[in-house]
């Protein structure tokens, strides 16, 4: 089991650091991923006047829609406990004119937020991540009034996600990074519907439903997969950042390799997507 303490503080600063990445790749992230933000949203059914909880709100296009449709007297709280990325996420609602919306760093796992202040809770490709993601839904439960609800997208199993799957598994193969053990946080720690079931009820939900949103990464080539992946995949790109140069090109060849034979054959690269709904 991963020592969470030190998990959360190279969580943050891998965030921190990777914060100009994620604003600079922001549209062509947007342009695949935007079913998934619209399925939460629709799902979440927020009305005009309602106060909004994103969590781990990354650079907040998910939390903007959101915003558009509860109207100027409804307000989104975008958090994230990443400065960085906050800072990132407030210039690109200040860009898109959004202005129902207050920016806050904030701790999923321990909310400064009084209990039953908000109306629904929105968040998308978080929880997996967290330290403890039963403590955060805890949390979530505790913040949210009754009768509100929350929406989150998590990751499918890693064989619906080799984009993701095939450099994580070469970085074990050679031993770079240990096979995630059961309940570490990960890209697919929630993968496993039961999973997500077990971790909703002991947070104190009584209800849920899971649906999956599929999508494509249209990848011009295994090279902009690779760059991408070493820009903006968290713990993977710090795995790979620390890794000397002529083996990392070794893996970059091999990973490229695999991915170059996917998009020869279909043209894009497929992503599955668990979309949570839980009250």
């Amino acid at each position: 089991m991963a020592d969470l303490d030190q998990y959360r503080e190279r969580s943050l600063e891998t965030w921190d650091r990777i914060a100009d990445h994620w604003a600079a790749e922001r549209q062509w992230l947007w342009r695949h991923t935007e079913p998934v933000s619209r399925r939460l949203a629709e799902r979440l059914a927020a009305k005009p006047g309602d106060v909004v909880l994103d969590l781990a709100c990354g650079t907040g296009d998910t939390g903007f829609l959101v915003a558009r449709s509860i109207g100027p007297d409804g307000k989104v709280l975008a958090t994230d406990f990443s400065h960085q990325m906050l800072d990132r996420a407030r210039q690109n609602g200040d860009e898109q004119g959004i202005e129902n919306v207050e920016y806050r760093v904030l701790d999923a796992e321990r909310m400064d937020l009084p209990d039953d202040s908000v109306d629904g809770v929105v968040c998308r490709f978080g929880y997996m991540l967290m330290g403890d993601p039963v403590q955060a839904l805890r949390e979530t439960r505790r913040v949210l009034r009754d009768g509100g609800r929350v929406t989150f997208a998590v990751w499918a199993p890693p064989e619906e996600n080799v984009w993701a799957a095939l450099p994580a598994g070469e970085l074990i193969q050679r031993g770079h990074i240990p096979p995630p053990e059961p309940g570490d946080p990960g890209i697919f720690a929630l993968a496993d519907p039961a999973r997500i079931a077990d971790s909703l009820g002991q947070a104190g939900f009584a209800d849920h439903a899971v649906e999956q949103v599929a999508f494509d990464w249209n990848y011009e080539g295994p090279e902009q997969h690779w760059d991408l992946t070493i820009k903006l995949a968290g713990p993977l790109a710090d795995a790979i950042e620390g890794i000397p140069e002529p083996e990392r090109e070794e893996i970059r060849e091999a990973v490229g390799k695999k991915i170059g034979a996917i998009l020869e054959q279909r043209g894009s690269v497929s992503a599955l997507v668990h979309v949570v709904t839980a009250s």
